[in-house]
């Protein structure tokens, strides 16, 4: 059964064409993007970094409209750990979640700030559990005021080299985290590459999945840079994300175990691929929505 037939629903991202940044010479062209993404087959996008795609939501709709895209969510950065910073966040958080409902999404995709800093260098001291409890209760207010403002559910994204990273603190994330404001965007990337378990989380936490992005590791690359110490965008650099079916996780039985959730599911194919050549993104975003949608698998309709 294709998946999109079931209730996992189906999309792509900027970050599969490259995109980092709202302005960078190194980036696929916004206008290429919309082009491409609706060429290899994508009905669904998200926002990617504010900025990179028009901000006024008359000309972003147009744009959508011609090429037959809709919009799911928007993705930010938050730093909610830090003291007194809920203002500061929220000036960040508030224009991509105003244009994220002005475009008819559900979802703002917020992930948390850095420990590690691009040359693999510490720039934060890790939260204890002190600090995890406080930025839980940051985080769901930030959730609360989202959805009363937007209409937007938060979905959190743990992010590799981020205050929400491994196993343990996606755990402890969402013990102090309140459901009704706040779930988890589960990025089985992210979670592969920190060395945690996808199909635990979603049998473990399954009312906690509100959103899916998709991405596999390759685990030579990963044990390479591990061995050497770099931060996440080295990684990257180095191809640490890989097209389907060539890394970790396996996505056939995480796809089956999320459609066994029942419940309708947006999952982003998110291949990081930051720098790239222009003629790279768009064979692989054919050859992998191929690969998802012959892997159904158990995928309820």
């Amino acid at each position: 059964m294709g998946l999109e037939t079931s209730r996992v629903k189906i999309g792509s991202a900027p970050d599969s064409w490259g995109v980092w940044f709202a302005d960078d010479p190194q980036q696929t062209p916004w206008t290429r993007f919309l082009d491409e993404v609706a060429e290899a087959g994508y009905t669904r996008i998200e926002l990617g970094p504010y900025g990179y795609l028009p901000t006024d939501p008359a000309e972003l709709k147009e744009q959508l409209d011609q090429r037959g895209l809709e919009v799911t969510a928007g993705t930010t950065f938050e730093h909610l750990h830090r003291p007194d910073s809920f203002d500061s966040t929220w000036r960040d958080v508030a224009p991509v979640a105003e244009l994220a409902a002005a475009m008819g999404a559900k979802h703002l995709v917020v992930m948390p700030s850095m420990w590690r800093g691009d040359d693999g260098q510490i720039v934060e001291p890790r939260l204890d559990h002190e600090g995890q409890a406080r930025h839980g209760r940051q985080v769901t207010e930030l959730g609360r005021r989202v959805f009363e403002e937007y209409g937007l559910r938060t979905q959190f994204h743990p992010h590799a080299d981020g205050h929400v990273d491994t196993q343990d603190t996606v755990e402890r994330f969402l013990a102090e985290t309140d459901g009704a404001h706040v779930n988890l965007c589960l990025d089985t990337g992210h979670i592969s590459y920190c060395g945690g378990d996808n199909l635990q989380l979603i049998r473990d936490y399954p009312d906690r999945i509100g959103y899916v992005h998709l991405k596999q590791v390759d685990p030579a690359v990963l044990a390479q840079v591990q061995a050497e110490g770099l931060g996440f965008d080295a990684a990257v650099q180095r191809g640490v994300m890989c097209e389907p079916p060539g890394g970790v996780p396996e996505l056939p039985p995480v796809l089956e175990a999320l459609a066994g959730l029942d419940v309708e599911l947006f999952a982003i194919v998110e291949q990081d691929l930051y720098p790239c050549a222009p003629e790279v993104p768009l064979p692989i975003a054919r050859r992998t929505l191929a690969y998802l949608n012959s892997h159904g698998g158990g995928a309820s309709a």
